[in-house]
């Protein structure tokens, strides 16, 4: 079966996701299709390349690996570091194409490399896990970490093509899945009650990797990411609502140094929160919030908070690169399927939401 076919079609230039089981064993031939050059350098974590190294290997014989340590706390200037001496020991050239072959952490870490290094090279995204298929593959941010808050070092480097294969999902830990499924309710709370509802009702089939639904899902979440991206590629306006839940789950990832939460998990808490502040504001109904509550819940458990403060989280929300002009913007629900952008959320808003859902005073 062909593999189907989404433009992302922004100002910076279109670029095609291509979403199949199989799709992998065509790689070669969309590249050769693309027009990319022979020089192709992996950017992929151990881990990774040990499971997917060798299919790789035989799908593109003449790639050259580079591998970076594993872990979100290496998402940092010190590993992009490692990537420009391999590209410069190996004599790599602007015609050279880095691919990314792992999940967000290595498409964030390579795309800066590809972004910076000769002051940009071409850049393929391979997702291999589902947050990275639906979500942090597609866009162009690319970014590290700094101590003080997540993606604050980055640039806007699109990729000239993603080739999403669900058939990678099959190795990945529940965990990993479940991460990956917290950013899909995000794209049914912001866009799309009928992926939510899909979700929600066929959440045990997901867990059982059945290959129908989970390329639906990650069609549907492609088509909403893409359909955003190419309104407002440099998040002027648009492509804010796509941080619903990021604002909370960014300061809990920095807040407990990176080591914590995974990324979906993350969000996750992030969504309650701004959907807590919705009840309070009387703009999102109650029983929808217990409907989000519930969902994130079948894919749970999420690691707990209640050790952490909530004043010492909203430190970390006021340094959120999401603050423009001194005023923090924030994406809040009105029902499952619609946000509105806010400027005028309060402290006292998010500390509150903050300890309904756990965290301490």
């Amino acid at each position: 079966m062909d593999p189907i076919s989404i433009n992302v079609e922004t100002e910076s230039g279109t670029y095609p996701i291509y979403i199949g089981r199989g799709v992998t064993t065509r790689l070669s031939d969309i590249l050769e299709s693309i027009g990319i050059g022979k020089r192709r350098f992996v950017v992929s974590s151990r881990p990774i390349w040990k499971l997917h190294g060798q299919t790789l290997s035989t799908v593109l014989p003449e790639v050259e690996p580079i591998l970076i340590p594993d872990g979100e706390r290496f998402k940092t200037l010190a590993t992009v570091g490692r990537i420009y001496e391999s590209l410069i020991k190996a004599r790599a050239d602007r015609a050279s194409t880095i691919i990314a072959l792992g999940g967000g952490l290595v498409g964030d870490v390579a795309g800066f490399a590809a972004a910076t290094f000769l002051r940009g090279v071409t850049l393929v995204q391979l997702p291999t896990t589902l947050l990275a298929q639906v979500d942090s593959s597609i866009g162009g941010k690319v970014g590290v970490n700094h101590s003080l808050g997540k993606n604050l070092i980055g640039a806007f480097h699109p990729p000239i093509t993603v080739v999403i294969d669900p058939q990678w999902l099959t190795t990945l830990p529940r965990r990993e899945l479940s991460s990956g499924l917290y950013e899909v309710i995000k794209y049914g709370m912001i866009a799309n009650q009928k992926l939510f509802d899909l979700l929600r009702r066929e959440v045990t089939a997901v867990f059982a990797q059945n290959q129908e639904i989970l390329t639906s899902i990650i069609v549907d979440s492609c088509q909403i990411k893409a359909s955003v991206v190419s309104t407002d590629e440099r998040e002027q306006g648009l492509r804010r609502i796509l941080n619903f839940g990021h604002t909370a789950g960014h300061a809990l990832e920095s807040v407990t140094h990176y080591r914590r939460f995974c990324h979906g998990e993350a969000v996750a808490y992030g969504m309650l929160v701004a959907a807590s502040i919705g009840v309070t504001r009387n703009i999102f109904d109650k029983t929808d919030y217990e409907t989000l509550a519930e969902t994130i819940a079948l894919l749970g458990p999420l690691p707990p908070i209640n050790d952490l403060s909530a004043s010492k989280i909203l430190e970390g929300i006021w340094r959120d690169k999401k603050i423009i002009s001194g005023k923090l913007h924030y994406v809040l629900p009105t029902a499952i399927g619609k946000t509105v952008l806010v400027g005028d959320v309060t402290g006292k808003e998010i500390e509150q939401a903050l300890k309904q859902v756990g965290a301490t005073g």
